[in-house]
C-alpha cells in the first residue's frame, strides 16, 4: 500500500511588469494570449489548451513528454474583478496520480506605468508526489515567462 501524506504550504510570488494592469490582466485572460506564455518550457506544445475565463469556468492544460505521463492542469476561477484580482482553485495530475491542490490568488496593482502582481498560493502537495518549493519554482518561470510576453506585446 502506498504511504498516503499531505503537506500544506503557502507560498507569495512578485512580479513588476513594464505595462499597465489592463495589458496584464488581458495576458491572464486571454485563450490565445495566454498559450504563448502558460507553456512547459520543456514542452512548448500542449496536447491540450482549453481556457474559459469567466466565474465557474474551466482552464485546462495538458502535455509532457512523448515517452512520459501526461502532466494536467485543471482549473476552476472563482472570482474575478478585470485588471485587478483572479482567484482560481486547481488540481494538477502526473499521469492518473493527483499530486496537488491549490487555491491562488492574483491580485494587480498600478504602480506609474507599470503592474505590480502578487501571486498568493495555498497547497496541498499529496503523497510525497510534488512539493511547494518545486511548485513555486515552476511558478516563478511562468510568471517570468509572462514578463517576457508582455516584454513583445507592449
Amino acid at each position: 500500500m502506498t504511504e498516503r501524506s499531505v503537506v500544506h504550504s503557502t507560498f507569495v510570488i512578485e512580479r513588476l511588469y513594464p505595462a499597465a494592469p489592463s495589458k496584464v490582466f488581458f495576458a491572464l485572460s486571454n485563450p490565445d494570449a495566454k498559450r504563448h506564455w502558460f507553456t512547459d518550457p520543456g514542452n512548448p506544445m500542449p496536447s491540450r489548451y482549453e481556457l474559459d475565463f469567466r466565474v465557474g469556468g474551466k482552464e485546462i492544460n495538458a502535455g509532457g513528454p512523448k515517452d512520459g505521463p501526461i502532466h494536467v492542469y485543471t482549473a476552476t476561477y472563482w472570482d474575478i474583478v478585470p485588471d485587478q484580482r483572479i482567484v482560481y482553485s486547481y488540481d494538477m495530475l502526473f499521469g492518473d496520480i493527483r499530486i496537488s491542490v491549490s487555491l491562488a490568488t492574483i491580485e494587480l496593482f498600478a504602480e506609474d506605468k507599470s503592474t505590480r502582481l502578487v501571486l498568493t498560493e495555498q497547497g496541498a502537495f499529496l503523497d510525497g508526489h510534488d512539493t511547494s518549493g518545486t511548485r513555486e519554482h515552476g511558478t516563478g518561470v511562468l510568471l517570468d515567462l509572462l514578463g517576457k510576453f508582455l516584454r513583445i506585446e507592449t
